[in-house]
């Protein structure tokens, strides 16, 4: 299916594979020794591919390639409604996207979109994030809210009513910096008027809010490679990064950490997905809402994404509100005994379509087997080689990345521990030996996974958000195909300097970094995108 470039270490030492920026599986070979920053990913997490392909390639340490091209595919094609069992049927009753691929175009990031909220174009990452003006989540809809439905039900959310307007934002310093060079900043206002919405809008129950009280943000996809080796990470190394910058003053997340210890830790306390109740600290999504990587973001957006049950989720990601509106809805009723006959009893209508929306028990439609391929995939994809490091451009580049602070949050150095992984949903075993680990790998995903606030117009859900792992995002553009850098939690920065200058406002934890980045020359301020473009 793909070209899979393969780190290859020969037992002279020499690497077969390219490290320029111009090669790829077909490029030029590297020198016999290079130095431990172009493995991004650690000798088992790295591939020398800098192709369009770069995202996709599997990890030195995937040894079941066949499994792996299966979960590739299960990522890579659409699914259907068909319920007669096959590999890709059982889509909705509601859904967001019909395909994992559709948001991380290239296995990347989303790209940033304009207008319209099309989600049926591959490209749009975007998740909407539906909140009261205190950050709470609505209730009433999903967390990742469903803007699709399968027949005879109707969508949650109406997505053809709903629009992104990107407005112009001038800062502090007049988008420009002291040697007279300007850049422009924008950021997206998302309106859903209140016809789009299908269900009562509300946090609490019996609290009903309209479409002008409800804030409506955007956050897109981020790119999956390298997840595995970020799961590897051991908890104990992750707490001791906590406790580094609680002593150094720097203001945590109190709902996460204090005092040295966690105030809160990721656990499946749910019993119908087999949830162990197990605590580890949080690590993935923006919102550090996920913890270890096999029941994290990936695990559950095959699910939710698309509504395919498995068997430790056979129940719909749905909503009480939902279900009740769907039943109580005519048009529903006159249709659902026509898609769903065996679902019909003496209840009445009504009643059966509650229980088929909010059951429990529904037929299986994902294979363990299947399963197990996409998240031997999904753990399983390598990290790109860093880039042109031997350049004296991007070594000063580096230089003045730390010197102005930027290295704090974007750590840039891990390594990984034991790797023997734990799932809180009960379904891998811990250090399940069909998936692939990553021990003691010494790793370069230049980010600390400590949620920190940049005070920006229309900020993220909280405002709190989990540094960016910066490795492979010089790709972006060759893989996805994107014309912009696409950078941020909502794509608003379509540069490099669109995305440091976002970290500028008076209250950000970045600030500093910003105030010295703006007195460098012209020729420092390139050399620091450069090296970020290289990493």
């Amino acid at each position: 299916m793909k070209k899979f470039g393969y780190l290859l270490l020969l037992a002279s030492g020499v690497i077969a594979g390219c490290v320029n920026e111009h090669g790829g599986a077909d490029g030029p070979t590297p020198p016999p020794v290079i130095s431990e920053e172009y493995y991004s990913g650690g000798e088992l997490g790295t591939a020398f591919n800098t192709t369009s392909m770069a995202f996709e390639q599997p990890a030195p340490a995937v040894t079941d390639l066949e499994s792996f091209k299966n979960g590739e595919a299960l990522f890579e094609k659409i699914f259907t409604q068909a319920s007669d069992g096959t590999v890709r049927g059982g889509l909705g009753p509601l859904y967001i996207r019909t395909s994992c691929m559709h948001c991380h175009p290239g296995y990347g990031h989303g790209k940033r979109q304009a207008g319209t909220f099309n989600t049926n174009e591959i490209g749009n990452g975007y998740l909407l994030v539906l909140a009261d003006s205190e950050g709470n989540y609505l209730t009433s809809l999903t967390g990742m809210p469903q803007t699709h439905a399968v027949a005879p039900f109707k969508a949650p959310i109406d997505e053809t009513k709903i629009t992104i307007e990107w407005l112009p934002y001038q800062d502090e310093w007049g988008n420009q910096f002291p040697d007279g060079e300007t850049y422009d900043l924008i950021y997206p206002e998302v309106t859903i008027p209140q016809d789009a919405y299908y269900v009562p809008l509300y946090v609490k129950e019996g609290q009903e809010m309209s479409a002008d009280e409800v804030v409506v943000r955007l956050e897109s996809t981020i790119g999956i490679y390298g997840t595995g080796l970020l799961d590897a990470i051991s908890d104990e190394d992750l707490k001791a990064e906590y406790a580094r910058q609680e002593a150094a003053g720097m203001e945590l997340n109190p709902k996460i950490f204090a005092n040295g210890e966690w105030v809160s830790q990721y656990a499946n306390n749910k019993p119908q997905d087999g949830g162990t109740g197990e605590q580890h600290p949080y690590r993935f999504t923006y919102a550090l809402s996920r913890g270890p990587l096999q029941d994290a973001a990936g695990a559950n957006a095959f699910w939710n994404i698309t509504n395919v049950t498995r068997s430790n989720r056979r129940y719909h990601y749905m909503t009480k509100a939902y279900a009740e509106t769907a039943s109580q809805d005519p048009d529903v009723q006159a249709e659902f005994y026509d898609y769903f006959p065996e679902w019909e009893t003496d209840a009445g209508v009504e009643q059966d379509i509650y229980n088929y929306l909010m059951s429990s028990e529904l037929p299986v439609e994902v294979s363990d087997e299947y399963f197990v391929d996409l998240m031997l995939w999904h753990r399983g994809l390598a990290v790109p080689a860093a880039r042109n490091l031997d350049d004296e451009e991007v070594q000063r580049g580096k230089e003045l990345f730390t010197q102005i602070g930027c290295a704090y949050c974007h750590r840039p150095t891990w390594t990984t521990g034991d790797d023997n992984f734990t799932d809180p949903s009960g379904f891998f075993a811990d250090g399940d030996s069909r998936l692939p680990k990553y021990p003691n790998q010494k790793i370069w995903p230049y980010t600390d996974l400590v949620q920190h606030r940049l005070y920006m117009q229309n900020d993220i859900r909280t405002g709190w958000c989990r540094t960016t792992p910066l490795w492979g995002r010089g790709l972006h553009q060759k893989c996805t195909g994107s014309m912009e850098a696409d950078r941020l939690h909502d794509c608003r920065a379509r540069t490099v300097i669109e995305a440091i200058m976002w970290h500028g406002a008076k209250e950000s934890d970045a600030r500093e970094s910003v105030e010295r980045f703006r007195t460098l020359s012209k020729a420092d301020r390139d050399a620091i995108v450069k090296f970020i473009d290289a990493i």
